[in-house]
């Protein structure tokens, strides 16, 4: 079944053969909003996680989540805390980004441990990837993404892949990632292969980006194109404009990054995304199916 039309009490139980099947069959129209759990919330009373999904978001990303002291900022008193926990709130699969970088605290490496602590508490999938600073490089990435495939088997989605430069520069006339470099991360596990959105990074055109995905779903994995360079926050005719030139490159998830104000994307871009990349039909159900059904 396409993860497009799954009811929240599917969402919350896939395996990850489903959920790379759901994400498959529902071609390219499915919204990724990231979200800091450290964040104070935008609204009162409310997670900007759940914020995200009220807006139309299929899937929940947490940033700065650590799995030896987890804590989503907005979660109700008295409840639990982990990337689980939230996930019986919302009805959505929920992940949690790690980073190959020393210069992020113990928690949130991109470790074995880390890895299959994030599944233990819940995680559908777990990002590989660099925040602002982290100096994360591919090389980084694909190292970690071999010994967590190891670590965690079957039991979650591996993403791996860069927003942006995470501090280390752009390189010459390669960009971020280069097909070859694609194909070398799928090998290495990785079942989304995560690029910048055609539009975002300096050099990131449609065919460029377009020549990775396709070098991605040659071995058969798939791709997510990402926002992360804080255009989450640029007006609706920008994120709709950015949403488009993703579809054309042929991106089976479309992310959108935290940094709206902070700590989430501006929800009328969300929303905005969401009514350009799978209509009114499919975008209203999502914002208004219950998490009990």
């Amino acid at each position: 079944m396409r993860l497009l039309d799954m009811p929240p009490s599917g969402l919350t139980r896939l395996t990850r053969p489903a959920l790379l099947e759901g994400i498959r069959l529902s071609e390219g129209r499915l919204v990724v909003a990231e979200t800091v759990v450290h964040a104070p919330p935008l609204v009162d009373g409310v997670s900007n996680a759940e914020l995200a999904a009220a807006f139309g978001a299929d899937i929940l990303l947490l940033n700065c989540y650590d799995c030896t002291r987890p804590a989503i900022a907005g979660l109700p008193e008295g409840t639990g805390q982990t990337c689980g926990d939230l996930k019986a709130l919302v009805g959505r699969p929920v992940g949690v980004n790690l980073e190959p970088s020393d210069r992020v605290p113990p928690g949130r490496r991109a470790t074995p441990e880390n890895a299959a602590r994030a599944v233990e508490q819940g995680a559908d999938f777990i990002c590989l990837t660099g925040n602002p600073h982290t100096m994360v490089t591919n090389e980084s990435i694909l190292e970690a993404l071999r010994r967590i495939r190891q670590a965690v088997g079957d039991r979650a989605v591996l993403i791996a892949g860069r927003m942006h430069a995470a501090g280390v520069g752009l390189s010459d006339g390669r960009g971020l990632l280069t097909p070859e470099e694609a194909e070398a991360f799928v090998d290495a596990g990785a079942d989304v292969l995560l690029v910048p959105a055609p539009g975002t990074v300096p050099g990131a055109t449609v065919d460029g980006v377009r020549a990775c995905v396709q070098a991605a779903h040659r071995k058969g994995a798939l791709a997510l194109s990402a926002i992360g360079t804080s255009q989450e926050g640029a007006d609706e005719a920008t994120i709709r404009q950015l949403a488009l030139y993703a579809k054309m490159a042929g991106v089976d998830l479309h992310h959108l990054g935290d940094a709206g104000y902070f700590g989430v994307a501006v929800p009328e871009n969300i929303l905005a995304y969401c009514l350009a990349v799978k209509g009114r039909r499919h975008t209203y159900r999502r914002m208004a199916v219950s998490a009990r059904r």
